[in-house]
């Protein structure tokens, strides 16, 4: 079998012979009747004498994927990413020079052809060839098996490859296309604006998370990449804008896991005169809709797992549910108090044990402790709500509960999927949290918020009350494409540089 350096240099050679023809090697366009997807769409399933009796006539093109040569004939497959269509090259069928090239393809190369449909002795759909163009030279051979390909630091890294040789990949950048646009079907129905805000910002805020951070030259100003557009997507509530939502990029200086990319998608939208018990209904709603949009059920195979994202979904109060499970797995009655109070909060961390910080509060212990102790678990669709204060500056207050915010976050696979709340709109109150957030920056927080006193200055004008939600793009894609890693739903993941 030849090695790669001779697989190279025969390549070369047969593009130099090409070239010695006076063919094109890189022509500028190609008319087609159809692709190669429509013609097998369209026809595909025509018996022989149907063709026979029609004889279509089509001009398309692709990639060729497969070569059989047997003297005056060929065979070639192509495709173009979602079908694949075979091709009946005979010699006294072809111009001349057609035939000549067609002994100069590689596997790889792009080609148009001409001719008309029919099938052949073993009844496969092919295309019997009048002429042949040739369109764009594969100069490095793809990977041996060109139907999948396994290596998966190739397949991020090269995803041009992957998406070559591997259909299901394909596959899964349709569905997060069908994923988007029925997200925005669905809001657009609701009567939401979609709005753009700013990506580079004066300050970094509308998340507990550790920014990026750039320079511009010109202002002599630093700048945060965005954690959240909340902060500004609020800003529109108080202009009136009653029903809004961004679909867009987020960045947060943090690890990368199968569960998180440093650039990611996330959906929020804000409606005033809501809140959020009315956001997790319309939730059920949304995924419901986007599921059976994009895969034709509202249940979908997830690992070893069936999820439904019919509603209703489950609903946990975070600290009861925290004591809930506390108490099965320490075999003692634990109390709510014991979530309240920092020094308990710290022993039933201890006892659990669950990794704390020095500076943590009893809130962050128990939003900790219940990460570690139910997210596992959460595989099937479910909201958890009630919040601890100190982890929700941006959320309102029960009323009958200072210490506990209206929030919820929903759950499904084991992971976070969707975080909403109430919005805060107390400038006061607003003010006294974000100064909360830099005494624990200052205490070597380096996620908590920053004092964005615009912001507190837009609230003063006054913003009705709303309920907002964000929800994260890639991981939803994630669950309705069976997909365990977040890097199988994003096209050029964030990398490690490669080792030489």
């Amino acid at each position: 079998m030849p090695q790669e350096p001779e697989l190279l240099a025969q390549r070369r050679e047969n593009m130099e012979a090409l070239a010695r023809l006076g063919v094109d090697l890189y022509p500028h366009e190609f008319a087609r009747t159809h692709t190669v997807h429509e013609l097998v769409s369209a026809f595909g399933a025509r018996s022989r004498d149907q063709l026979e009796s029609e004889r279509i006539e089509a001009t398309t093109s692709g990639r060729i994927l497969a070569i059989r040569s047997f003297g005056k004939a060929n065979f070639l497959v192509i495709s173009d990413g979602r079908s694949r269509l075979q091709v009946y090259l005979r010699q006294d069928s072809l111009p001349a020079r057609d035939f000549q090239v067609a002994r100069l393809l590689d596997l790889g190369d792009f080609v148009g052809v001409s001719g008309h449909l029919f099938r052949t002795r073993t009844d496969e759909f092919t295309l019997w060839a009048s002429s042949l163009t040739f369109l764009a030279k594969c100069l490095v051979p793809l990977p041996e098996k060109w139907h999948g390909l396994q290596d998966i630091e190739i397949r991020y890294r090269q995803r041009y490859l992957d998406l070559i040789v591997n259909p299901d990949s394909r596959r899964v950048f349709e569905a997060r296309s069908a994923t988007l646009a029925a997200l925005r079907a669905f809001l657009d129905a609701r009567g939401y604006l979609e709005v753009e805000t700013p990506m580079m910002q004066v300050l970094a805020g509308g998340a507990l998370a550790r920014p990026f951070v750039t320079h511009h030259f010109a202002l002599d100003m630093k700048l945060y990449l965005r954690i959240a557009p909340e902060l500004y997507l609020k800003r529109l509530l108080v202009g009136g804008l009653e029903r809004v939502y961004e679909i867009n990029r987020n960045f947060r200086n943090e690890g990368i896991s199968t569960q998180h990319n440093p650039e990611f998608t996330m959906l929020e939208f804000y409606q005033s005169y809501s809140n959020y018990l009315e956001l997790m209904d319309m939730t059920e709603q949304m995924l419901s809709e986007v599921a059976l949009k994009v895969t034709g059920g509202d249940e979908v195979p997830f690992g070893d797992h069936r999820l439904s994202f019919r509603p209703p979904y489950r609903r946990l109060s975070m600290r009861p549910a925290v004591c809930e499970e506390a108490s099965r797995r320490l075999g003692r009655p634990v109390e709510e108090r014991e979530c309240r109070d920092l020094e308990a909060a710290r022993a039933l961390a201890r006892a659990l044990g669950v990794p704390i910080e020095p500076a943590m509060g009893p809130g962050k212990i128990t939003a900790e402790v219940f990460e570690a102790l139910w997210e596992p678990q959460l595989i099937q669709p479910t909201f958890v709500h009630d919040f601890p204060t100190e982890v929700s500056p941006l959320s309102k207050q029960r009323p009958d509960d200072p210490d506990t915010v209206e929030r919820f976050e929903l759950y499904a696979g084991g992971f976070e999927l969707a975080n909403a709340f109430s919005e805060l709109n107390d400038p006061a109150e607003q003010r006294r949290r974000f100064e909360e957030q830099l005494r624990q920056r200052e205490g070597g927080d380096e996620e908590a918020h920053q004092m964005d006193e615009d912001y507190v200055l837009a609230l003063e004008h006054g913003m009705p009350p709303a309920g907002g939600e964000g929800v994260g793009v890639d991981r939803l894609v994630m669950l309705l494409t069976d997909s365990r890693s977040i890097r199988d739903v994003i096209l050029f993941p964030l990398m490690r540089p490669r080792k030489e």
